[in-house]
């Protein structure tokens, strides 16, 4: 017994080490940002997704500052330009820069993905956490509420909630954010029903805890990698989502810019100014693309079947 106990000790440095991350009261280890951003560089897509993703939020972000002219200035004179070294995408109908307009299009759209996002984030977590903790009548009700909103495709729910709210930016991140909620649900379930078997969770209530300590210094922590992937998921779903309600006249409204109304618009002149649709179109298949091939990534790297629980 000495000797197991002077080598468990003496092989702290070594081994504990290892332990703590198998831990049962920690759960998961989550990954250190610079070994996540070592494992994403090996995966050549997932890098490229994430740099394109970085690409577009900095963009967004400083679309002021980078667009080189004022997105609703009209400039008859120059109607219909095609791409070149005064306007690199070209203008549309009324003369109006397609780079400037595709910027701050690409703004409205991350706008319209994070925020509908942190919506369904702060209305689907809490309802999950609940539903897989407490089960019976609230797994219930949560459950059957969340395969009624499941039953509608996501772009039919959203443009129905879209259709009632009225035509608006605000309107559609609420639309597209509620229109989310069902699937973040259904992970936060999952995690939570998956976890709260687990030994330490035992051990946490035997010591005392509670359930708002065993929800809030557990669950959650150890399911914030599956949270994070589903996040990385659903900003490119919103943005398709607020490019489509865009399109039919429910979202962002002309003469604000959208890749959206920049496709509606684009419609009567795709024989005479093809430029009109296609840079929009590319802007919002590269901002999809990006942040799905940075989701498949995070999932990879993340996987909990990967890591020792």
């Amino acid at each position: 017994m000495t000797t197991d106990s002077t080598v468990t000790t003496a092989g702290g440095s070594a081994d504990a080490s290892g332990a703590r991350e198998a831990t049962p009261g920690s759960g998961a280890a989550p990954a250190r940002p610079s070994g996540l951003l070592r494992q994403l560089r090996r995966n050549k897509l997932a890098f490229s997704g994430a740099v394109i993703a970085a690409v577009f939020v900095v963009t967004a972000l400083a679309a002021p500052l980078i667009a080189p002219y004022d997105p609703a200035r009209a400039d008859f004179g120059s109607a219909l330009a095609a791409p070149g070294l005064d306007h690199w995408l070209g203008t549309d109908d009324l003369g109006r820069d397609q780079l400037s307009r595709v910027i701050h299009g690409a703004r409205a759209s991350m706008q319209v993905g994070v925020l509908a996002v942190a919506l369904a984030f702060a209305a689907g977590v809490p309802l999950g956490l609940v539903a897989g903790y407490f089960g019976r009548f609230a797994d219930s009700l949560v459950s059957r509420v969340t395969d009624t909103l499941l039953a509608f495709p996501f772009l039919v729910l959203a443009v129905g909630l879209a259709a009632v709210l009225g035509p608006s930016l605000l309107n559609a991140t609420i639309a597209i954010g509620v229109s989310l909620v069902p699937q973040v649900i259904r992970v936060m379930r999952a995690e939570t029903l998956r976890l709260k078997h687990l030994d330490y969770i035992g051990a946490s209530i035997a010591c005392g805890g509670g359930d708002g300590t065993v929800l809030a210094r557990h669950i959650l922590p150890n399911a914030a990698s599956a949270l994070l992937v589903q996040a990385t998921v659903g900003v490119p779903t919103a943005i398709i989502g607020e490019a489509l309600l865009s399109f039919l006249g429910l979202g962002v409204q002309p003469p604000e810019p959208s890749l959206g109304v920049m496709l509606s618009s684009a419609q009567p002149y795709i024989a005479a100014a093809p430029w009109m649709a296609v840079f929009p179109g590319l802007a919002i298949v590269a901002a999809t693309l990006a942040f799905n091939l940075f989701g498949d990534g995070l999932r990879d790297v993340l996987d909990p079947r990967g890591v020792t629980r």
